[in-house]
């Protein structure tokens, strides 16, 4: 397999997009193949800006991407959406279509779409998305957006995902506002109030501001009214400011070694994970269920014992 491999990992450097697919396929399964991949890619990554875009159902996410990816596109940059999507409870698979949404891009090689199912992972994020990343950042694309499902407390593991975090909201009756403060709305770099055509965005603007007075000077609210594609120049200006504040403070290492740290977090849950899972299947079929807990105690202190070594 290691010749096979090697043959991947170059075609994914010269941007083969059926290569690409395929290499993201195997590293989703964090399997020994993609630990070889992500070894062979890692001197190719490290450079290009991740931007994690989140915000409830219905706000306009979606649209908003695909206006971003048209302006970065007229700018002459290759651009990879990550779509983490509700994963199947029958099939483990993403439910919704990278293509469904933005199909106007599916024949633009210089767009790459993805939906990555979240496979029972805790919160928003599914395991695999930072090391979908670095095959995306691999094969030239830069930035990379990942557009995270719902929105709330369960986002806030989108902090060790990305370096920029926008939150996109719509004008409401700010009740929204409260539920969000303890979460995702404090981590957030900038605000997009998007459908901002709305009579009540100037008011629910100035509810955020309030709510966000203690550290309105490091936030920014965006207004865009995604449909038309208002205000999406101003926001990809202000993602670029951020960029360059991040670079300038030095806060780009401290999130970059936070992203590192989910990384590895997920690979050894997952490693753990199945090693546990494949004894307990044999404890099953040889015993039927009785003694599982048993099975689980012993396995788990083995495991214990090899950590504190």
């Amino acid at each position: 397999m290691k010749n096979s491999v090697n043959e991947l990992v170059n075609r994914v450097i010269q941007g083969d997009k059926k290569a690409i697919a395929r290499a993201i396929t195997i590293v989703e399964s964090l399997s020994d193949d993609a630990l070889e991949i992500l070894e062979k890619i890692e001197k190719y990554t490290g450079k290009a800006h991740i931007i994690g875009l989140t915000g409830p159902p219905g706000v306009g996410k979606s649209t908003l991407i695909d206006r971003l990816i048209r302006r970065y596109r007229k700018m002459g940059k290759k651009v990879a959406v990550i779509a983490v999507d509700p994963t199947s409870p029958y099939t483990g698979g993403a439910l919704l279509g990278d293509r469904i949404r933005m199909q106007r891009h599916a024949t633009d090689e210089g767009v790459f779409i993805r939906s990555l199912a979240t496979r029972g992972s805790i919160g928003a994020l599914s395991r695999a998305t930072i090391q979908v990343a670095k095959v995306l950042e691999a094969a030239g694309y830069d930035p990379i957006i990942i557009e995270t499902v719902g929105a709330g407390q369960a986002d806030i593991d989108i902090i060790g995902s990305a370096h920029t975090i926008i939150l996109v909201l719509m004008p409401s009756l700010g009740d929204d506002i409260q539920a969000l403060k303890a979460g995702i709305l404090e981590a957030a770099d900038i605000i997009v109030i998007n459908k901002s055509d709305l009579p009540q965005a100037e008011a629910y603007k100035r509810m955020l501001e309030v709510a966000l007075s203690e550290d309105i000077d490091h936030k920014k609210i965006v207004m865009t009214e995604a449909i038309v594609g208002k205000g999406i120049e101003d926001l990809i200006k202000t993602i670029e400011e951020h960029k360059k504040t991040l670079y300038e403070s030095g806060e780009i290492e401290r999130r970059k070694r936070e992203m590192l740290l989910r990384e590895i977090s997920g690979l050894i849950e997952i490693t753990i994970l199945r090693s546990l899972m494949r004894k307990v299947e044999r404890e099953i079929i040889e015993k039927s269920s009785s003694g599982l807990y048993k099975t689980i105690k012993e396995e788990l202190k083995k495991i214990k014992k090899i950590i504190e070594k």
